[in-house]
């Protein structure tokens, strides 16, 4: 598999997706603003995905795909990948329908244990017990969506999953296009539009499977065949490091709730922009490394599961480092210029601005956890990252307990910032140990370069806001024309400095192109 293509597709139908993401979010701070209603979609919108998480994408991702390659590469080849696949698909589904009928049930105390303050805002919480009772069900789509993107990814096509979400925030954007006066009407439309979202992505992949060879029957007699037995316990302490992660992410949901109107929104754009070089570079890095590793220590090649493992590090580094320091120096004027407006206060924008500054310091360990723990899983090995999740999870929950009330919901962006670089070093330390992985002396020399660039980079962009702040006060067309120029003169500097001296791959560029003048 050539890397750089698989990191292009993926990470360019990312991008997709994510600018559609960000229509949606520009157009829903305008329409709800930091509105006790927006706080209430927010909080329905988080817990199927909590969920979705822990059943779906990584934790399954993370079984499913070794195994399914495994199968895949046999002898029986798509024919024992199909029937496996089968087989997960007639356990999968049946416990996906129970877990919604049972959250189904009980929605208003499970809303309770993670927002009751909310209950001291007429409303507010109704509302939000109503909104999650029609957003659960996603869970259903979006976990078999999970299953059928693994056998995409495995058969090394990943433009159909990585383009899927693409369709989740069309449909919210239709729900605002078709509700834009705020208010409860406007949530429950969007709270619908999930379930659309859902079912599209679904299709879509669905159809993709089928077309690509898999013939898979969605409801059949459940069946614990070996294959499936196997998958479970491989994938049942990797369920338990994303119900880790899902864990705090339940907590940050219960902080956040405490914190006042508008904390939800405030966060939720906040890392709106900090998800966006995660998913496009750390997502699509680890998605595309993983059947690749898989491939290599299946064939006993561990020299090459490492190669491609530093191959991503650099790749990841030189993206995200700038990525990172431009989000940290420029937070004010880009909230500003994609979510001030309407019901968005300038108030609104700063505080959002300020939550995105402290948030993208951990965006680095964010992206190398990403590229670090294919290394793990494709070794069958996932409770190591189980273990640090764990102690990662316990420290975060007592520093924000410790320093809530010190720095409200600052408190909450340092703590999660901190707790990425933790887990990021404790990973590293360990395949280091285990010889499993190494930074080598050139790419060590790279990365420095990298910092540079970026560091240059960042000087640019301080003494640019200086120059054109007046844009940044100005109407939202102006403070877009200050952002496209920050945009521009940041890309423009750190490549050109990066590309100066050697902070790239000069050869895997020449190869890229190389590649494209052929096709």
């Amino acid at each position: 598999m050539n890397l750089m293509k698989a990191i292009g597709t993926i990470g360019g139908l990312t991008m997709v997706s994510r600018v559609l993401g960000f229509a949606r979010d520009m157009i829903g701070s305008r329409v709800l603003g930091a509105s006790h209603q927006n706080d209430a979609f927010l909080i329905a919108f988080l817990i199927p995905n909590i969920f979705r998480r822990l059943f779906g994408e990584g934790a399954f991702a993370s079984g499913f795909v070794p195994l399914f390659s495994q199968r895949l590469n046999s002898e029986g080849g798509m024919v024992d990948a199909q029937k496996f696949s089968n087989e997960v698909l007639s356990v999968f589904m049946p416990a996906l329908i129970l877990v919604t009928l049972v959250f189904e049930v009980i929605m208003p105390g499970f809303v309770w244990l993670m927002a009751s303050r909310y209950q001291d805002v007429p409303g507010k919480f109704d509302l939000t017990v109503a909104l999650t009772r029609i957003t659960f069900p996603y869970l259903i789509f979006i976990s078999l969506v999970s299953l059928l993107s693994g056998v995409l990814n495995s058969l090394m096509r990943f433009a159909i999953a990585a383009f899927a979400p693409a369709l989740l925030n069309l449909a919210l954007i239709v729900a605002l296009i078709l509700k834009p006066g705020g208010g409860s009407e406007t949530v429950t439309y969007m709270a619908l539009a999930v379930l659309a979202g859902g079912l599209l992505q679904l299709a879509l992949c669905w159809y993709s499977v089928r077309k690509a060879g898999i013939r898979l029957r969605l409801f059949q007699r459940p069946r614990m065949s070996p294959g499936v037995k196997q998958l479970v316990i491989l994938v049942l302490p990797a369920t338990f490091a994303a119900g880790v992660y899902q864990i705090s992410q339940f907590f940050y949901g219960f902080f956040a709730s405490r914190l006042g109107e508008g904390a939800m929104a405030y966060l939720n754009y906040a890392d709106r922009l900090n998800q966006l070089p995660l998913s496009i570079i750390g997502t699509a890095l680890g998605t595309a490394i993983l059947p690749s590793i898989s491939r290599a220590i299946d064939r006993n090649n561990s020299g090459e599961a490492a190669r491609i493992q530093g191959r991503a590090f650099e790749l990841s580094m030189l993206l995200t480092l700038p990525a990172t320091l431009a989000l940290a120096v420029a937070s004010g004027p880009i909230i500003g210029a994609l979510f001030q407006g309407g019901e968005f206060t300038v108030e609104d924008a700063a505080i959002t601005g300020n939550v995105l500054a402290i948030l993208v310091i951990g965006l680095p360990g964010y992206v190398l956890v990403k590229v670090l723990t294919p290394g793990f899983y494709a070794r069958k090995d996932v409770r190591t990252p189980v273990r640090i999740a764990m102690a990662v999870l316990i420290g975060s929950v007592a520093a924000n307990f410790a320093l809530i009330p010190f720095l409200g919901i600052y408190s909450l962006a340092t703590v999660t910032a901190a707790g990425a670089w933790i887990n990021f070093l404790l990973l590293f330390v360990i395949l280091r140990r285990r010889g499993h992985f190494a930074i080598s002396g050139e790419v060590a020399r790279r990365l420095v370069r990298q910092l540079f660039a970026a560091v240059a980079m960042a000087a640019v962009l301080f003494l640019m806001q200086r120059l054109l702040g007046g844009l940044f006060l100005g109407s939202a067309g102006e403070r877009m024309v200050g952002v496209g120029a920050l945009v521009g003169s940041g890309v423009a500097v750190y490549f050109t400095i990066a590309w100066v001296i050697g902070g790239m791959n000069r050869e895997d560029l020449h190869e890229l192109v190389r590649r494209k003048r052929a096709e």
